[in-house]
């Protein structure tokens, strides 16, 4: 394959996306710093590779909240899918599927639930809850009904960061029914600026299911999530759309890790059966390649995400595309793993050698 696709990928999205909707998946809020921060600093990452490792085999397979996967990493939630390809999320679960690997969906997901889960793709659903927690319940059970594993729990969006620019003519562009395609009733209520630890173990009551908390940069903030009964921590910035001026995730996440790694559920924890034996930890934002996987998992996450690396490609050539995109992905981190003499991610941990000044990353 061409070396440089996956770079390309979002110039070569620019060209086939209305400029509307490639402005407001690409930029980041106010003055964009935090999303324009977030691939160097995964580059920034430097390693001290072992040899003398018989690196013949590697072995990719992974885990996330008890769901087998064959690669670690998955796609993340991102709404305005159908904008990108008439087939939307369908395709890319199709991509997803044939992967081996797990998909996140959007509330906001322009297919209904059921059609999506019909392509056989593992998923979970992504939530924000609205301020009348009760009218989310639709939604919710929606979810379990179409065979969502878990839920993930979006926490860092009390209020919708500003964007400045062109994309707020976006929903001048798009069929906004798409957005309440799963949503019900919940779409006209705003969304909750009181969340709390309560709000997760309410999750798990309801759903049954291992509750996720996604946007989570601080060590203190993780250990109350797990506190709470989460069974997994996403450090997330919401791909600098949110807070601007937030800490890139690479170089939050080992602070996050260290604190989730010492940390226990409680004796109340309310965290469903089901769940993983311990707490995990994923991250997302800015990962672009393969290198950028093995940074993360070699930084200590369980699991990493990509979010606008599949909208892109989804934009670029459907399912086909999306489905190239993660076979790359695999390839990359296949290579990266053998160069590094770590044949599987148990061996990963221990190779990184720092993070270099930002100015020193290309």
């Amino acid at each position: 394959m061409p070396a440089g696709w996956l770079d390309s990928l979002e110039a070569q999205a620019g060209g086939v996306l209305p400029a509307a909707v490639h402005a407001y998946v690409s930029q980041g809020a106010g003055e964009g710093r935090s999303a324009a921060e977030a691939v160097a600093a995964w580059r920034s990452v430097r390693f001290e590779p072992h040899v003398l490792r018989d690196v013949t085999e590697v072995d990719l397979a992974s885990s996330a909240c008890g769901v087998p996967l064959a690669v670690p990493f998955g796609v993340a939630p991102t709404t305005l899918q159908r904008a990108a390809h008439p087939d939307g999320e369908l395709a890319t679960a199709e991509a997803v599927a044939a992967a081996g690997t797990l998909m996140v969906v959007s509330s906001n997901a322009g297919h209904r639930f059921s059609d999506i889960a019909s392509t056989g793709v593992r998923w979970w659903l992504q939530a924000y809850l609205p301020q009348r927690r009760e009218r989310a319940r639709p939604m919710l059970d929606a979810a379990v009904l179409a065979g969502a594993t878990a839920v993930v729990l979006t926490v860092d969006t009390p209020v919708v960061g500003t964007k400045h620019g062109a994309a707020g003519s976006v929903w001048d562009t798009v069929d906004a029914r798409w957005l309440r395609t799963n949503l019900g009733a919940a779409a006209d209520d705003p969304k909750a600026t009181d969340l709390g630890p309560a709000d997760i173990a309410w999750l798990g009551e309801v759903t049954g299911l291992p509750v996720v908390v996604k946007g989570v940069l601080r060590a203190d903030d993780a250990v109350r999530c797990v506190e709470a009964g989460a069974a997994a921590v996403w450090v997330s910035n919401h791909g600098g759309r949110q807070l601007d001026r937030a800490a890139a995730t690479a170089r939050c996440l080992p602070q996050v890790v260290a604190a989730v790694r010492s940390a226990q559920f409680s004796a109340q924890s309310s965290a469903p059966s089901g769940g993983p034996s311990r707490a995990e930890v994923y991250v997302d934002g800015g990962l672009r390649n393969g290198l950028d996987l093995f940074a993360a998992l070699s930084l200590g996450a369980d699991v990493a995400f990509l979010g606008r690396q599949p909208f892109y490609a989804l934009a670029v050539g459907g399912e086909a595309a999306v489905r190239r995109m993660l076979e790359e992905l695999r390839d990359e981190l296949a290579e990266t793993m053998r160069l590094a003499g770590t044949p599987d991610l148990a061996s990963v941990a221990d190779v990184v050698a720092d993070l270099v000044a930002p100015g020193m990353a290309p």
